[in-house]
């Protein structure tokens, strides 16, 4: 029982620090509403919320996908949206991290005719303006880590990560990993371009990281259709909350360690009780 016990305890801790952590994945990174509101109860509310509802309900299938809902009254009540999660996550990681986007939209975008949230897993967009398939490349976040300077070599396998990152082989490749000694790598497009133009989003992306970041140590560039993003720590930047994310491991850590050790020592415990009640029912009474 005592040996189950730590068995138990063992591959809980193994288990929580081989699981992506569901919080790091529904990391706010960027969001934006329109000004443009709509009338509560009206055709639109409702065209809003069965579009997001559809998105929630596709992300449990896929990783990534659209839809139009049309308005039979007004051609203005039209709706687009679209949902994208990264092209690493599990279908279950991907549905939880665009219910987590389509609810903080519902709270960031209140009655707003369109609205756009990029969390560290997922992407959710929509609007009464058609946006599916047409390639953007305004900036929407640019972030730079430290220096690392010119004549590092760290800045020599940068360059070398983000030329494999850029680079194509003709086929349509919308989500993209790579690394260079301790240097990781991720660009994704979404996936309503085509090949030409998600070659297209992220080659801009990738000029324009080199050249604003200079040699940093790490960097996140997002477009409003691809970003692209690097780390020199073998993890791409999670918008500042990398000291938090280790902290909360080390904090959870300490705490398994705890747990364990207490329930070891209980068991010794409860071992020596044991022992010493069966030797006292073992000797006779004095008369």
């Amino acid at each position: 029982m005592s040996l189950a016990i730590i068995a138990f305890a063992s591959l809980l801790t193994i288990s929580l620090l081989s699981t992506p952590s569901t919080s790091s994945l529904e990391s706010f990174i960027f969001g934006g509403c329109s000004q443009l509101k709509y009338i509560s109860g009206s055709p639109y509310e409702s065209n809003v919320n069965s579009l997001l509802t559809s998105l929630v309900n596709s992300a449990t299938l896929t990783n990534y996908n659209n839809f139009t809902i049309q308005s039979p009254s007004s051609s203005q009540d039209t709706l687009y949206g679209l949902f994208q999660c990264r092209g690493d996550l599990s279908n279950g990681d991907c549905a939880r991290c665009v219910a987590s986007a389509v609810s903080q939209l519902g709270t960031l975008c209140i009655d707003s005719c369109g609205g756009a949230l990029q969390l560290d897993g997922c992407f959710v967009k929509y609007d009464n303006i058609s946006f599916l398939g047409v390639e953007d490349k305004t900036v929407v976040l640019k972030k730079c880590g430290p220096s690392i300077g010119y004549e590092s070599d760290s800045l020599t396998r940068r360059d070398a990560l983000l030329g494999y990152l850029g680079a194509s082989d003709g086929s349509y490749k919308p989500y993209r990993v790579g690394g260079s000694g301790d240097i990781y790598g991720v660009a994704q497009c979404v996936q309503d371009l085509s090949a030409n133009e998600c070659q297209d989003c992220l080659s801009d992306a990738i000029g324009r990281l080199k050249t604003d970041c200079g040699p940093a140590a790490s960097g996140d560039l997002f477009l409003a259709k691809c970003y692209v993003r690097f780390s020199e720590r073998g993890a791409h930047s999670h918008g500042g909350n990398d000291n938090n994310n280790d902290d909360e491991i080390e904090k959870t850590l300490a705490i398994l360690v705890g747990l364990i050790a207490g329930v070891a020592l209980l068991i010794v415990f409860l071992s020596f009780l044991r022992k010493v009640c069966e030797k006292g029912k073992g000797k006779r009474p004095f008369l």
